[in-house]
């Protein structure tokens, strides 16, 4: 008789604490459909449920907390025509995301190595984000042909200065303490006292028990100044040529990104953030960010940018549009308003 495979996403009851553990460590932790299903049924089991007074949300492996969300079967379907399925996966995913970020009782998320794209949806809207020495986030998905989506526009759009900007075109990679510098994280506790720390907080229940460390040095920090010099430009034109006048190592570096990545995500990911800044809820963002996430098959370059960089892996994808060529009314026609068949939420 064989035995049962482990699940995808534990989730379980011990001392105080609802637990719930990432466990795909072989595929970095991607987050799919039926995992995002089990941390919101688990969330929604534990609302009311006196035994739990604290909720604590870790991963198997030490390579990757969650390196984002498990596309493959989005593209398939998408390439055949089919945009239910992606669809269908971003609104529940979103809808997960929301409770996260407005759950009534503390998460605790211990977010080693990668942090990307669907990871930062689970870990980065939980109260207590504990970060550690292998740790590094990122939301590259102007990479893939998307935008920061999961909620990440509200992060990117509360970051200093516009820091939001520049994480979001660039995808450009944050340590610990650039991730607490930037607002994706909390508190930095060395790795080796982790175990002994979710062992605390099971058996009190209590997020004071969460030690206070230094930070770590940002290097996103003394880059700020550049940053918000060439970021908070009109559109990406713009921060092109900020970027080429300042003309030093960290302004060459952050070029190569947004030479590679799709005009239109990285355009809409400029948009996005400025909306979400103009309204900074978990709601708003996820509603906005829905937007493009509804038409990214259809009409964005989502599957080119999957194919590119996830199937074919030749990282060489032909966008449908360049810097100079892109029309500011492609970018809003991405983000117009969606009908009623594309609410996240029953009002």
């Amino acid at each position: 008789m064989t035995e049962a495979p482990e699940p995808e996403m534990i989730a379980r009851k011990q001392g105080r604490a609802g637990w719930l553990t990432f466990n795909r460590p072989k595929a970095l932790n991607a987050l799919s459909h039926d995992m995002a299903l089990v941390i919101e049924s688990a969330l929604d089991d534990w609302r009311e449920d006196e035994e739990v007074q604290i909720v604590l949300i870790d991963a198997a492996g030490d390579r990757a907390f969650c390196a984002g969300g498990d596309i493959a079967a989005v593209y398939h379907a998408g390439r055949a025509g089919d945009y239910t399925l992606g669809r269908e996966f971003w609104r529940d995913e979103y809808r997960m995301n929301a409770k996260i970020a407005d759950y009534p009782k503390p998460i605790v998320a211990f977010m080693q190595g990668f942090v990307m794209g669907g990871g930062v949806g689970v870990g980065g809207h939980a109260r207590h984000r504990i970060v550690g020495e292998s740790t590094q986030v990122s939301m590259p998905e102007s990479g893939i042909g998307l935008i920061p989506d999961v909620g990440g526009t509200l992060i990117l759009a509360r970051a200093p200065g516009y820091l939001g900007e520049y994480l979001g075109v660039t995808g450009a990679r944050m340590d610990a303490g650039d991730a607490i510098h930037a607002g994706f994280a909390d508190a930095f506790v060395p790795e080796a006292d982790w175990p002994a720390l979710k062992d605390r907080l099971i058996d009190t229940g209590d997020p004071g028990v969460i030690p206070a460390h230094p930070a770590p040095a940002s290097r996103l920090a003394d880059h700020q100044a550049a940053v918000d010099a060439a970021f908070g430009g009109a559109d990406l034109a713009s921060i092109v040529a900020a970027l080429q006048a300042q003309g030093d190592a960290f302004a060459a570096e952050t070029l190569k990104p947004i030479g590679r990545n799709s005009a239109l995500s990285m355009a809409a990911t400029l948009a996005l953030v400025r909306m979400t800044r103009a309204n900074p809820t978990i709601r708003a963002a996820l509603s906005h960010e829905f937007r493009f996430t509804w038409r990214a098959c259809a009409q964005g370059d989502f599957l080119e940018g999957v194919r590119a960089q996830i199937i074919d892996k030749d990282r060489n994808p032909r966008w449908q549009h360049t810097i100079d060529s892109l029309r500011p009314q492609e970018v809003a026609a991405m983000l117009e308003p969606l009908g009623p068949e594309a609410a996240i939420w029953e009002e």
